[in-house]
């Protein structure tokens, strides 16, 4: 069950839970997000908050709607939102991070990069 945080709305964490599904390939490019229904059905909310949340994710150029077949995620909206997450890591993230790792007395060579 889907746990939302209370210091953001939930169609902001919706539409951010999306993107990074869409950050991941899911679902690729030219291909259909899951209905509205779908979707509020899956989260447990209001339609009308996962339409707010598909609203946003198409401000951002992710997503378009195609009158009586759905929404489909937009050609070029992976690397398009992967250019924005790496901006806004390094921008805001990375500081935080490399500084509480400095912190800690943590150093380059005893983080592991790889999957084991």
């Amino acid at each position: 069950m889907q746990t939302w945080d209370h210091k953001l709305p939930i169609y902001q964490q919706l539409a951010d839970q999306l993107a990074a599904q869409l950050l991941d390939g899911d679902p690729a490019e030219g291909q259909p997000l899951p209905s509205v229904r779908a979707l509020a059905s899956r989260y447990m909310i209001n339609p009308l908050t996962v339409s707010r949340a598909l609203q946003a994710l198409g401000d951002e150029g992710l997503v378009e709607t195609r009158r009586g077949l759905g929404i489909y995620v937009r050609p070029g909206a992976r690397e398009r939102l992967r250019s924005v997450e790496r901006e806004r890591f390094l921008n805001d993230e990375w500081p935080q991070l490399r500084a509480r790792l400095r912190r800690l007395g943590i150093t380059a060579e005893q983080l592991k990069w790889g999957d084991n």
